[in-house]
């Protein structure tokens, strides 16, 4: 009886020890450099707003915040390595809407779950697509485009890889217009943009174009959004041309499952703070990003939101990513027909 009541009074005084020193480190955080890891190269959709941003929050956090690019496999080796990470508020994830969104929804296996495996910190920026053709185009908007060729031949539309949300937005159009649409997936943004200027598909939809149209090679149709998106104001939405449908782009932090709620609420105070900041405005604006921001669970709402979506579509058109030898397989080019939907 003696022996069990000096084990429970150990148990106690451990317990309350632990509590003590988490609530210490809590109220010290942070002490050191943070690691923010992105899971993409350098300079592109996803790192731009990251290092924006994180390089402001450490104005008000008082640390550091590090930067590591972790690309590989479509970011699933980040969002796993993030995953594993001591949920202390020293590793962090910037998120986008493949690695929270879009592989969760469309990907049978993932070695994490985007929902359970993090805590969402907030959502720090979304951008919608723009719906594009050559600047040659016989499609004058996007009733033309819809409309087809009028011949045997589907239209041809550009996707970044299956799956994508420029695949999705393809996707939709077919469904929506009962237009035949083959989609012609490419390992990355940068070739299908090349191709799309070079006349080897008819669309595409993007939202890293601003310089193409700025130079006159490519023409906006429309834009994604739930209102006109400010980097191309003169072009309508989906919605105003009547269809019921909006796609964005979207990317911010999270952090291993398990990180202290008044970790995340620092974080998640500081990256506000730091997007409205009028330098951050400035430059993510400018980089034709819409500033979100706002508290963990209207991330969190969202991502749930999205990730149900996407998969949605995903039965609808038994879309599926597959994995090969461990990476996203996404071919240079392949052809997968759109078949439209009742």
């Amino acid at each position: 009886m003696r022996r069990g009541t000096i084990g429970a009074t150990a148990i106690v005084i451990v317990a309350a020890l632990t509590g003590a020193a988490l609530a210490q480190a809590t109220d010290s955080y942070p002490d050191r450099p943070i690691k923010v890891v992105v899971p993409a190269a350098a300079g592109g959709v996803t790192d731009t707003p990251a290092r924006i941003v994180t390089n402001r929050m450490r104005d008000n956090l008082g640390q550091t915040l590090v930067i590591e690019n972790q690309g590989g496999a479509g970011g699933i080796l980040a969002a796993e390595n993030v995953k594993r990470a001591a949920p202390d508020g020293y590793t962090l994830l910037y998120v986008n809407a493949a690695t929270h969104g879009l592989l969760p929804a469309l990907k049978k296996s993932l070695p994490y779950d985007a929902m359970k495996d993090f805590v969402p910190v907030m959502m720090a920026v979304r951008a919608p697509l723009a719906i594009v053709v050559r600047s040659d185009s016989p499609y004058k908007t996007l009733a033309d485009l819809v409309k087809g060729t009028g011949e045997s031949k589907p239209l041809n539309y550009g996707s970044p890889g299956p799956g994508n949300t420029s695949h999705l937005i393809g996707l939709m159009l077919a469904q929506a217009s009962k237009t035949p649409m083959q989609a012609v997936h490419y390992r990355g943004e940068a070739p299908m943009i090349q191709d799309l200027i070079s006349g080897h598909v008819d669309f595409a939809a993007s939202n890293i174009i601003r310089s193409h149209v700025e130079a006159g090679t490519l023409r906006v149709l429309a834009t994604t959004g739930d209102k006109r998106w400010f980097a191309f104001p003169d072009a309508p939405t989906l919605k105003e041309l009547g269809y019921i449908a909006e796609y964005y782009a979207w990317s911010g932090f999270v952090a291993p499952a398990g990180t202290p709620q008044a970790v995340v609420d620092r974080i998640n105070k500081s990256a506000n703070i730091a997007l409205a900041e009028p330098e951050v405005i400035k430059a993510l604006t400018a980089n034709g990003f819409e500033i979100v921001g706002g508290k963990p669970e209207i991330f969190a709402k969202a991502m749930s939101a999205y990730i149900s979506d996407v998969s949605e579509i995903g039965r609808k058109n038994n879309l599926e990513i597959e994995s090969r030898h461990s990476r996203l397989a996404a071919p240079a080019i392949v052809a997968a027909r759109a078949e439209s939907q009742g």
